[in-house]
């Protein structure tokens, strides 16, 4: 019987050590903690106002919420501020973003809009620093070139922001070569990781299985997604911890409970929690 002990202990033991988050300083920490976070911008329902537009930044600096944002590389290698892969539902043409260049992607309007897909080096400066960001890196097969231009930028921005990506290389690549930053790993269940990835890599990633890989500052959860053990052991061990999208008001109240950052869209928020 010791010895099932002992071996029970030794796997948690392990477990514990693949699990781990990276502890930041509260210093670090304290411009996210307890606010709200406006999704792709403030932008509005009808996309009037257009998700990753500069208006819709604009606007989340003007009432004072935090912003996540998502930057990609077009054909010409310039950062730019897009959530999708593909430009079909934002801007109805049937083609990945990296096979426009920057020049070319201004001719094509963001869901029939005047506004245009901003440079990230625009959207920085549109936020000068007033309000923190967090900045969710795009996957991709040559991911590197990308978070190097990500982490030059960002290292002369003077203003609050912290990285995040689901893709854990990147996370990893953040952490060797821009080690200040504080850095996330988005997260989701099984059943959304397994959407065209193997069976491993889902169960994996959705028990933060490669945390010691990259040892992430805060890891972000979707809003719908079960609280497992690896969430808990993450919190009580220091990780900073993010909500991902909320989209009622109810959801908002219940996730301020547990959750030290909160991702939303299209309902009324204070830009603080506490």
């Amino acid at each position: 019987m010791i010895y099932v002990v002992l071996a029970l202990i030794v796997l948690f033991a392990i477990y514990l050590f693949l699990v781990a988050p990276s502890k930041s300083g509260v210093m670090k920490r304290a411009p996210f903690f307890n606010r709200n976070y406006a999704h792709r911008g403030l932008f509005s329902k009808d996309q009037s106002v257009p998700e990753n537009s500069l208006a819709a930044f604009k606007r989340a600096v003007e009432t004072g919420f935090g912003v996540e944002l998502d930057v990609q590389f077009s054909l010409d290698l310039q950062l730019v501020v897009f959530h999708d892969d593909k430009l079909k539902r934002a801007c109805g043409v049937d083609a990945r973003v990296d096979s426009y260049s920057y020049e070319e992607l201004q001719a094509l309007p963001l869901f029939g809009t005047e506004h245009r897909i901003p440079l990230f080096s625009d959207v920085l400066e549109a936020i000068g620093g007033r309000i923190p960001i967090i900045v969710e890196i795009k996957s991709r097969p040559d991911y590197k070139p990308l978070c190097a231009e990500v982490i030059a930028m960002l290292s002369t921005y003077e203003g609050a922001f912290c990285v995040e990506s689901f893709d854990p290389r990147i996370v990893r690549f953040i952490r060797v070569h821009a080690p200040t930053f504080i850095r996330g790993q988005l997260s989701e269940p099984y059943s959304g990781w397994r959407k065209g990835k193997s069976a491993f890599f889902s169960f994996a990633m959705s028990r933060l299985l490669t945390n010691f890989h990259t040892r992430p500052h805060f890891i972000a959860f979707g809003v719908n997604g079960r609280r497992n053990l690896s969430w808990y052991v993450n919190k009580l061990m220091g990780a900073m911890m993010v909500c991902w999208t909320v989209r009622t008001e109810e959801e908002m109240k219940k996730q301020q409970l547990g959750y030290d950052a909160i991702i939303f869209e299209h309902i009324h928020a204070e830009p603080r929690f506490f």
